[in-house]
């Protein structure tokens, strides 16, 4: 209907066949989009490689941060690891901010265009700083000159740096998918299908980014050439906001859809005040608003469910509501079912998410912890020196390789072994194998620090490589962290999304982020509580600045019994769980199986 509304407004709709795209999306001059001059692969190219270009400018600062922490800021090893989980967090905090500002006010793509230039400025800031303030003598920070002291100024001056480069790319990157997946038509098939295409894509481009940043741009920072690592990051960024604007004419474009928090206030006060109500056994004599479209930002309805039943006070219809209900509804007296339902749906979400937080804390090891093992191991091939934070890269192959085998080799089998179609593991079920390998890859850690202490020298001024076990050897643990994140990070993201009302797709993004977030900032309280505990009697601690003096061993074994603790939650959490119900949908898919073990 809106395409025809448009027909006067608009004259490319006066075009012989002009057809708009059914799901409602605009184009830039918010009128109906048309599909053969709008979005489809050619915008979805432009986000790809505009993904691809980001991703690797923010992981050629994020790669080697805990090294130049160390070496050129003169950082011990745990003050370094708990800064950049300090900063990772905020990354992720950031993206809360852009999910909000995109749904409620600016639409994905001002969003995207703004944190993109917040990223750039973060970015040249940066290579300003440390070319010209902190890599002082010239050549230092390559783990053999020393760098010298630093003004307050100077340090000021990284920090505010780095830390808009955490606004920018956490507020540009929860949006950046969505917005590619808005350029194609899920109500045409044939769209539709490239829809789901696009994710893989999507995913295989952060890879390739993040795999350049984490070889060829860590390669060079580790030698001490970080200047021209932080120029390389900030020219990739500047071309890839200069390529996402030159499609701006081509993209489609959802209209933002109001703030939700409002909505979820209304349902809480609306409750209160009915907190006296007896209410009715069924919750079929509760309000509901008539058609399709509800008076919430969801596009479906979403049906009664029980449990909180506190809530269904809110669409309690009292004498005086139903006095009314031919006028206007007030909206903090009286809400919908399906407005309810939405509440609902959060409280739902959140033990869920609380779970994956702790995974997220074993995640986070291998841009700090992970890398300062490495460095201490045997980093040499005849003459040439592999980098720490490189190994990094069997984290990006294993998650390549265990996608594969994943939708090509796991799925099909478990399918025809449960004959549940073409699901096989539901999300639930593949977060819980994300923890389980999770609890291995600190195992395998655990171990190859014991055999790491074994083979180092105890006393050394520089104990960069003071271990005669080659780095190789943290292939394994490397691989076991790529896997878990097939399984958790991609079942996380698609049952957030799948799990969270219509008008909050974006808040369940950001769960996911925010879970990332958390697990930085708990590694971070983590860290310093081991350390508080373990330097007493004057110990050197479990993760001293000579790591060939303490135990990171037994740090690593207690991440895998905290993950292992967490699990048992996490099956309880599952088991309880209950499945969204959107009208006309739960009753093709079954969705809200629990997970079984």
């Amino acid at each position: 209907m809106a395409c025809f509304k448009a027909w006067n407004e608009d004259p490319e709709l006066k075009e012989e066949g002009a057809v708009c795209t059914l799901d409602g999306t605009v184009n830039w001059h918010g009128h109906p989009a048309i599909k053969t001059k709008s979005g489809q692969w050619v915008a979805g190219i432009i986000i790809l490689l505009n993904q691809g270009l980001i991703t690797l400018a923010f992981f050629g600062v994020g790669v080697n941060l805990v090294l130049f922490l160390t070496r050129v800021l003169q950082q011990d090893n745990a003050s370094a690891a708990n800064n950049v989980s300090k900063w990772t967090g905020t990354v992720y905090i950031f993206s809360l901010i852009g999910a909000f500002l995109s749904d409620s006010y600016w639409g994905r793509f001002k969003t995207c265009a703004i944190f993109q230039g917040i990223f750039v400025v973060g970015l040249v800031l940066l290579a300003l700083s440390a070319n010209l303030f902190l890599l002082r003598p010239k050549g230092c920070g390559d783990g053999e000159i020393s760098c010298g002291t630093h003004s307050k100024m100077d340090i000021t001056l990284f920090y505010l740096a780095i830390y808009l480069v955490a606004l920018g790319y956490g507020g540009y990157q929860p949006n950046i998918a969505t917005f590619g997946a808005d350029q194609f038509d899920e109500e045409d098939h044939k769209e539709g299908k490239s829809k789901v295409s696009f994710f893989s894509y999507f995913y295989l481009a952060l890879n390739l980014g993040s795999l350049f940043s984490n070889t060829i741009l860590g390669y060079f920072e580790d030698g001490g050439m970080w200047a021209l690592g932080f120029w390389v990051s900030a020219t990739s960024a500047f071309f890839a906001l200069v390529l996402f604007l030159v499609g701006t004419l081509r993209y489609r474009h959802f209209k933002p859809t109001g703030n939700p928090w409002a909505r979820f206030c209304q349902v809480v006060v609306a409750a209160s005040k009915k907190w006296h109500v007896e209410m009715p056994p069924t919750g079929k004599e509760l309000y509901d608003e008539d058609g399709k479209e509800s008076s919430t930002n969801s596009n479906r309805k979403i049906l009664h469910t029980d449990g909180f039943k506190f809530l269904d006070r809110a669409a309690h219809i009292s004498s005086k509501e139903l006095e009314e209900k031919e006028g206007k509804r007030n909206p903090w007296r009286l809400c919908p079912v399906t407005q309810v339902e939405e509440v609902k749906c959060v409280l739902r979400l959140l033990p869920i998410w609380l779970c994956t937080i702790i995974y997220s804390v074993v995640f986070t090891q291998m841009a700090s912890l992970f890398v300062e093992q490495g460095a201490a191991m045997k980093t040499t091939i005849s003459n040439f020196r592999i980098p720490a934070a490189s190994m990094s890269s069997f984290d990006i192959l294993s998650v390549a390789i265990f996608i594969f085998l994943n939708r090509r080799v796991l799925t099909p089998v478990v399918a025809r072994l449960t004959k549940s179609g073409s699901k096989g593991l539901s999300e639930l079920q593949r977060m819980g194998v994300g923890l389980v390998i999770a609890v291995l890859a600190m195992v395998a850690a655990g171990i190859v620090e014991c055999y790491r202490l074994k083979y180092a020298v105890k006393e050394c001024a520089n104990c960069e490589g003071s271990s005669s076990l080659s780095i190789f050897w943290q292939v394994p643990q490397y691989a076991f962290i790529g896997a878990s994140e097939v399984f958790m990070y991609v079942g996380q993201l698609e049952f957030f999304n799948a799990q969270s009302p219509d008008g909050l797709k974006s808040f369940g993004s950001a769960l996911c982020m925010m879970s990332i977030s958390l697990g930085n900032y708990v590694s971070s309280l983590l860290v310093s509580m081991v350390m508080k505990i373990s330097t007493d009697n004057n110990m050197p601690g479990w993760i001293p600045g000579n790591l060939n003096k303490g135990h990171l061993d037994r740090f690593f074994f207690l991440l895998a019994a905290l993950t292992t603790v967490d699990l048992g939650v996490y099956i309880v959490c599952a088991r309880w769980y209950k499945c969204i119900k959107l009208e006309g949908k739960c009753e093709d898919e079954k969705e809200g199986e629990n997970l079984k073990v």
